[in-house]
This record gives C-alpha cells, structure tokens and sequence, in this order.
C-alpha cells in the first residue's frame, strides 16, 4: 500500500501534464526565459546589493512581453490565419506592439531613476538600448507565435490520426459483421442438413450453435479476446462438422504450447478451418481429411490447416475463394501489420495454409 502511496503523486503530476501540456509548455518556455534574463542583467549590472530592483526589472520585462506575445498569440494570429494578408497583420499588429514596448522602456526607468545608478541610467535612457530591447522583444514574440503554428500543426495531426482510427476501427467492424453471417450461412446448412434427416444430434448442434453464437455477439466485440476462448469456439466448430459428417472424416486438431494468459484478435482463425471444410471435404469421399495444428512459441502464433482436395475440382483450390479469406486479409493487415506471414500450398492431393502472427 505504502508503495503504491508513493507513486500517487507522480501520477498526479503526470496526468496534470497529458491533460495540460500546452500550458505546461509554455510556463516552462516563460520561466527559462525569466532565469535567463535576470542573469543576464546580473551579470552586465554587477550590483549584487541590487536584486529587488533587478527583480523588479526583469517581472516587468517578462510581464509586458508577455501581454505582447499572447495578444499576438491569441488575437492578431488567429486574424491573419483567416484573412491571410500579411500587410493588415502587420500594421494591426505593430502599432499595439510599439506602445506597449514604450511602456516597458518607461517602467524600466523609473525603477533605475530611483536607484541613483547613473551609469545604468544613461543605458536605460540611451537609444541603443531602446532598438536592443524592440528587437529582443519582437524576436520573442515571433517565437511565442511559431508556437502557435507548431500546436496547430499537431493538432491537426492528432485529428487526421483520430479519424485514421475511427476509419480503420468501422472498417473492421464492417468486415467482423461480415464474417458473422458467413459462418452463420454455413452452420444454417449443416442443421438443415441434420434436421432434414432427423439426426437425433439436432438437439446438440442447436446447443453448440447458441454458444458459439454468445461468443461471437459478445466477447469478439472486444479488440482482442483470450486464445483460450478462441480456441473453445474452434473446438464447437469441428464438433459441429464432425456430427454433420456422421464422424466418418478424420478430423484432428492439436494445440502445443502455452496458451493461457495469451491474447488474439477475436475470430481470426476461422475462416481456414471453414475453408477447409467447404472445398476440401466430401462426406461421400472416405479419403477426406482435416488436420489443424496451433503452436504457440514464445509471442509467435502458428496455425497450420490442411486439407485433402475434392476430386471434383479442376485444379488447386483458389486463394481467394469466398468472401471469409478476402476478408481475413484485410483484417490480418488492420490488426497486425507488418506482424503476419500467411503461406499457402498446394501439392498433389492437399491444401494447406500456414499463418504466422507475432503477438
């Protein structure tokens, strides 16, 4: 407790800066540039019996440059941004500015005047002094206001990857929706199939059907779910195949490894499994075969399909076949880019995927 104690006001302070960091940024910007001034004027006065007055001097040179900088920062700006003419910028802007650097000089003299420093007077009174400190000045206004540029720019950014976000995330709620119905179509024929026969495993289908159903409305709503529940949710998809085919199809799924504790994007590797079924299985065919294997090493995922071939088909199984593989791209490429490798084969009489993701 004593240590979670200690760290409280560490994450005070840090969510004070997230929700604050502009302003944060600029009374650090304002600070620094108090410190150095006032060594500044330290140094070149060399009075050390003298640090109200050159206090005094240096709050008021960062006060009014301030009101300077922010009147530019918050009015005559955010004016030229719309208006874009650099010119009404400029003649708006400068006359407010000179007047208010006019007040600054004054100030500064009457804090020397009092002081009896003749020598600091004549600096303060000087026309050097005066075009040093309008330069000065506007140099820290023009900075003040590139700040302007540089937070809007970020912001812009932060919008533009906002919306990125937004576009990527409907998308891949637009093609989970699609998965959905695609396995839904596939089970509907399976239970049609069982119904229409009056296979006494009706009753089980239904059963196995409504849970993966629970699975697939709720816990796939989540970015990324548990492997162990995926894994569940395949099982019920090969029980269900497997009392469709009477059991009379080999049909082996293994998993190696550690999957506890392991998490994965939801429904992202079913659509092999049915792919298999859908073009490699014949139920007339006692030569067709499914084998799955999920490995999981380390933070990689490995999972291997393959499948025999129908006899009827003209050639090696398409990759593209079917909306549920198009689909897993697009996904796999949302959900781990760069972080995928999917192989697929074809020899002889067999067709198997492998999929590599880095969890």
């Amino acid at each position: 407790m004593l240590i979670s104690l200690s760290f409280f006001p560490h994450m005070v302070i840090q969510a004070f800066v997230q929700r604050h960091r502009i302003l944060v940024v600029h009374l650090a910007f304002w600070c620094a540039y108090f410190s150095f001034f006032f060594y500044q004027i330290s140094f070149q006065n060399g009075d050390e019996s003298s640090y109200s007055r050159l206090l005094a001097d240096a709050f008021a040179h960062v006060m009014v440059i301030a009101a300077a900088s922010y009147m530019n920062y918050f009015y005559f700006l955010p004016r030229f941004l719309r208006h874009k003419n650099i010119w009404r910028y400029l003649l708006e802007f400068i006359i407010p500015f000179f007047l208010l650097h006019i007040f600054l000089i004054y100030i500064k003299r009457q804090i020397y005047v009092d002081s009896g420093d003749l020598r600091r007077i004549e600096v303060v009174y000087s026309t050097k002094f005066f075009i040093k400190s309008f330069i000065s000045a506007i140099f820290i206004v023009i900075f003040v206001g590139m700040l302007k540029f540089v937070e809007d720019w970020f912001e812009l950014e932060g919008k533009k990857k906002e919306v990125e976000n937004e576009k990527l995330m409907a998308e891949l709620r637009f093609l989970k929706a699609q998965i959905n119905p695609h396995f839904l179509f596939n089970t509907l024929n399976n239970l049609y199939s069982l119904a229409f026969t009056n296979s006494p495993n009706t009753t089980e289908v239904i059963a196995k059907l409504s849970k993966m159903m629970r699975y697939m409305l709720y816990d796939s709503n989540h970015s990324k779910v548990p492997l162990d529940k995926e894994i569940e949710y395949i099982e019920n998809y090969i029980s269900l195949e497997k009392l469709r085919l009477n059991h009379q199809i080999p049909i082996d799924f293994e998993v190696k490894g550690k999957t506890s504790q392991v998490m994965i994007v939801p429904l992202i590797l079913i659509t092999f499994l049915e792919n298999a079924f859908k073009h490699g299985v014949n139920g007339n065919d006692p030569n067709s075969w499914v084998k799955v294997l999920l490995h999981i090493d380390g933070n990689n995922c490995i999972y291997t399909v393959e499948n025999s071939m129908r006899n009827s088909m003209n050639g090696p199984m398409k990759e593209s076949s079917g909306i549920g593989l198009q689909n897993l791209k697009r996904r796999l490429e949302l959900s781990y880019p760069d972080g995928y490798a999917l192989k697929v084969e074809n020899k002889d009489s067999k067709h198997s995927i492998q999929l590599k993701i880095d969890l």
